[in-house]
């Protein structure tokens, strides 16, 4: 079996590790495996096939900020590419993100359509079956329901600068991304997959795979953290996320850091250098890192895990804290709550800072969820969940 995954990037954020890890995956059970890719430089696989080249990225960027018209550029590119993986007669295309300013996908629909193979696409947001935005509960917008148009959120991923084509990119979405024969929806969350079931999506049918996670290395980890940084008598309070802003959650921890005790003390991971001007003394803010051991050993170092986020779908942040020890208070959003019980940590309603402090200081008192924290993180070993990917593609063959 010779398998064909297509994602953004490769090796690098959450869903280039998911598609590096399955490709490792793939070759330790014997098959073959390439990663098709759009942007910066793979990492951790060596059948990559990089799709077009940085001016294509900046040219599709441009036809996104200036006519909205996202997935319709790289067309010289995607037509080479296309090229190319035919000559390597895959038996298995699995897409993941193929927003991102690399990817044409008319013509790459037009190719999907053309050929009889099992096609896998793993939707990692929404994006797939809106007009224009990659999700729309921050917005409380459900136009995606019955065809997007006036898009309330043209300023944000992918932006817009001056046009709103969103009716015609929802209309042209739901030409080209139905009438595949042979596609199978994976989402990682049973909230997404109640979504897709309802928007033009739906005709497919839809499988949960919950994302997973390398638990050889988030795991308990000693380390020097505390020491490097002078926290040994405090109480930790992490945060993780590949950037900060309003739908992360990232005001809801300066608001906390007004209400946290003094002895306890705020942890960012992710701020960029000009979030981390001006922060409160209570909170330390650290530069985003790509280093899984390093990451791993903060998670280790926390007391809890704080994802105040607004909009999310199986965030893997979650996942890898408990797999550290570290219990998780996710806010009642999407799929963050599904990874989160009362044994490993609290779930409070959105929004709610009050809730949020509340169940922090329980979590503390308590002080005893460790153990079933690393329980639960383990349960979400990618070889096991991933395997179940191979399952669907021999299944599908």
């Amino acid at each position: 079996m010779k398998v064909l995954q297509i994602n953004s990037v490769c090796g690098i954020g959450s869903t280039g590790r998911i598609a590096t890890d399955m490709d490792k995956l793939l070759k330790e059970n014997g098959y073959e495996s390439y990663i098709a890719y759009g942007r910066g430089e793979a990492m951790n696989c060596d059948t990559s096939i990089r799709i077009g080249k940085n001016i294509d990225n900046y040219l599709h960027v441009a036809k996104t900020r200036i006519f909205d018209q996202h997935g319709f550029g790289s067309i010289k590119s995607t037509k080479e590419f296309i090229k190319n993986i035919e000559a390597l007669n895959f038996d298995v295309i699995h897409l993941h993100n193929i927003h991102g300013y690399y990817v044409n996908i008319e013509i790459l629909f037009d190719y999907l359509k053309s050929v009889n193979k099992p096609i896998i696409w793993t939707l990692h947001d929404c994006w797939a079956f809106t007009g224009h935005c990659s999700y729309f509960d921050y917005a409380k917008c459900d136009k995606w329901i019955t065809g997007c148009h006036t898009c309330p959120q043209k300023s944000y991923y992918p932006t817009s600068l001056w046009v709103d084509n969103s009716s015609k990119n929802y209309h042209k979405k739901r030409e080209l991304f139905t009438g595949v024969n042979n596609l199978t929806i994976v989402t990682p969350s049973k909230w997404l997959a109640n979504i897709v079931q309802q928007s033009f999506l739906g005709e497919y049918p839809v499988k949960v795979i919950n994302n997973g996670i390398n638990v050889e290395m988030f795991m308990p980890r000693k380390n020097d953290f505390r020491e490097k940084y002078n926290l040994n008598n405090k109480y930790i309070i992490l945060g993780v996320a590949s950037y900060w802003n309003r739908r992360k959650g990232f005001e809801y921890f300066i608001e906390l850091s007004s209400m946290i005790r003094s002895d306890e003390i705020i942890v960012l991971i992710g701020l960029t250098d000009k979030q981390k001007i001006n922060l409160p003394n209570n909170i330390l803010g650290i530069s985003k890192t790509n280093s899984v051991e390093k990451l791993a050993e903060i998670y280790s170092s926390a007391d809890v895990f704080i994802n105040p986020t607004l909009e999310d779908n199986f965030p893997t942040t979650n996942l890898e804290a408990l797999a550290c020890g570290t219990p998780v208070i996710t806010f009642q959003t999407g799929g963050s709550v599904e990874s989160v019980d009362n044994s490993c940590g609290k779930v409070v309603e959105q929004g709610n800072i009050t809730a949020l402090i509340a169940a922090i200081n329980e979590i503390r008192e308590t002080n005893n969820y460790r153990h079933n924290c690393v329980i639960k993180g383990k349960s979400y070993d990618k070889s096991q969940r991933f395997h179940e990917y191979i399952e669907l593609y021999e299944s599908l063959i």
